[in-house]
């Protein structure tokens, strides 16, 4: 059995006995087994996706959780072209776009539930229309690999990346797929103009999908260096592994995502939905994702592992989600002008 596991079990046993203390709560898992499953899209690296499904299944024998795991833009692409087929299929939905949610929220596609205790949520991570609620955040960072580039030589600013020195030495994720990437462009644009992605485009980064592709790239020794790797999960495994890879946290401004979920309006699993949906906000649930990831999460009784900086600490660039929302189709639009893909 693995350490996480050994963290975890105890914790199994608690929500357990909890769970069947209450006649209302023994009423709400049962009318949950009797609809089986639900039916989660997420963009949570797969395998933290994939222990955290199965955590809920050992908790809540008879329910299944079917994960449905992608980069922010194709979740929701996936989800509204199923709805255009006549397919409602989506009970969970959780991105890191959250332009996404003020979307949905507008199109009617999310229902109003409110978490199990929520009042222990913080107030940055709630939607003041109870649709949609923060779960877990993580800070957009330079990735650098230690055999290659020193810590003197590593960038300190975003502007560093712009040295002509950087050409061919750099990864970079996409807009189209990966909507933490978005956040960061605009955040950027907005601090020092469409410029800088022009400038930064001269420099030739290497393409890829995901979030979590710029680290591992980086960690291969493919590139030197990324523009965008998500700090958690990857990067922050291999960096307590001792994997020649670091993280530079731009002193000019850490952009920092929010990964909202919501249960969709239209869920053919709707108790499931909802109990499923108070699992992922439990204090021992947040508290595994903050110290087997390396997330940032909504419950303020979480505590952090040593080696992960207080959000206090750090210079933040966030992006109010209606700006995110009105500004995609623009942004992904300019980052193909620009990039050439």
């Amino acid at each position: 059995m693995n350490p996480w596991m050994l963290r975890i079990v105890p914790v199994l046993v608690a929500l357990l006995l909890i769970a069947g203390s209450a006649p209302a709560q023994d009423s709400r898992i049962a009318d949950a087994r009797r609809e089986g499953k639900v039916v989660w899209h997420t963009t949570l690296a797969l395998d933290a996706a994939e222990r955290l499904a199965g955590r809920f299944e050992q908790t809540y024998p008879g329910i299944k959780v079917e994960v449905h795991r992608s980069g922010s833009e194709r979740v929701l692409q996936r989800i509204m072209q199923e709805l255009q087929a006549g397919i409602k299929n989506a009970d969970v939905v959780n991105t890191s776009d959250t332009g996404h949610f003020v979307f949905l929220k507008r199109k009617g596609l999310l229902a109003k539930y409110t978490p199990a205790g929520a009042d222990r949520l913080a107030p940055s991570f709630r939607d003041r229309d109870g649709f949609a609620w923060g779960w877990r955040a993580f800070p957009l960072v330079m990735p650098y690999n230690t055999k290659q580039v020193t810590a003197a030589e590593a960038p300190k600013t975003w502007k560093d990346l712009l040295d002509p020195k950087w050409k061919d030495k750099l990864v970079i994720a996409h807009p189209s797929y990966a909507g933490s990437v978005v956040t960061q462009i605009i955040a950027l644009a907005n601090l020092y103009g469409w410029d800088f992605w022009a400038q930064l485009a001269k420099n030739k980064p290497m393409l890829v999908q995901s979030i979590h592709d710029p680290a591992r790239t980086v960690a291969s020794g493919e590139r030197a260096a990324g523009i965008n790797g998500a700090d958690y999960g990857f990067l922050y495994t291999e960096r307590r592994k001792g994997s020649p890879i670091a993280a530079g946290y731009a002193r000019d401004g850490v952009v920092l995502i929010f990964s909202p979920t919501a249960i969709t309006s239209f869920a053919p699993h709707p108790n499931a939905a909802r109990l499923f949906t108070d699992f992922i906000f439990t204090r021992e649930m947040q508290q595994a994702l903050a110290e087997a990831e390396g997330l940032y999460v909504a419950h303020t009784d979480v505590t952090y592992p040593s080696d992960r900086p207080k959000l206090s600490e750090l210079k933040m660039l966030t992006v109010d989600p209606e700006e995110i929302e009105k500004r995609t189709e623009e942004v992904k639009k300019k980052f193909v002008e620009l990039f050439g893909a």
